[in-house]
């Protein structure tokens, strides 16, 4: 008889298949405006933020310079967004939005209505959910 993997008991997987889960449903609702998930992110610090540098870009998505780059460069292929050198230091990128970029903002909309329709949650159990996951990804954390 084979052991019981018991993924169901591990809550590492449980968040591994959460999160595989709320990316899915992201899908169909940017898929028409050719952006994925890990770009979107990326538009909506800058829908925030407005023009950052791709140092605090990185911090703000957690992401190391080699995952953030091919993000930006298809994003600026894409002609959403532009990146240029500091004047001052040129290790310094600035990434800024285009019109088309800011436009995107309007055509997306906000997406959570029809993310709280996709999950079996409440509005109150979504926002507990999301405050525990933000006390356990804490930055600078460690194990």
């Amino acid at each position: 008889m084979r052991e019981s993997t018991a993924l169901d008991e591990m809550i590492c997987f449980q968040l591994y298949a959460a999160s595989r889960a709320m990316t899915a449903l992201y899908r169909p609702l940017l898929d028409p405006h050719g952006v994925t998930y890990p770009q979107y992110l990326v538009l909506r610090v800058l829908w925030h933020d407005g023009p950052t540098t791709v140092r605090d870009l990185g911090r703000a998505l957690r992401l190391d310079s080699g995952t953030l780059s091919p993000l930006l460069k298809r994003l600026e292929a894409q002609g959403l967004l532009t990146r240029a050198r500091g004047a001052d230091d040129e290790r310094t990128v600035l990434v800024s939005l285009t019109d088309p970029g800011q436009q995107l903002r309007d055509a997306i909309g906000d997406l959570t209505p029809a993310l709280l329709c996709a999950v079996d949650l409440t509005v109150d159990e979504l926002t507990q959910l999301q405050h525990l996951l933000i006390r356990a990804n804490r930055p600078g954390r460690t194990a």
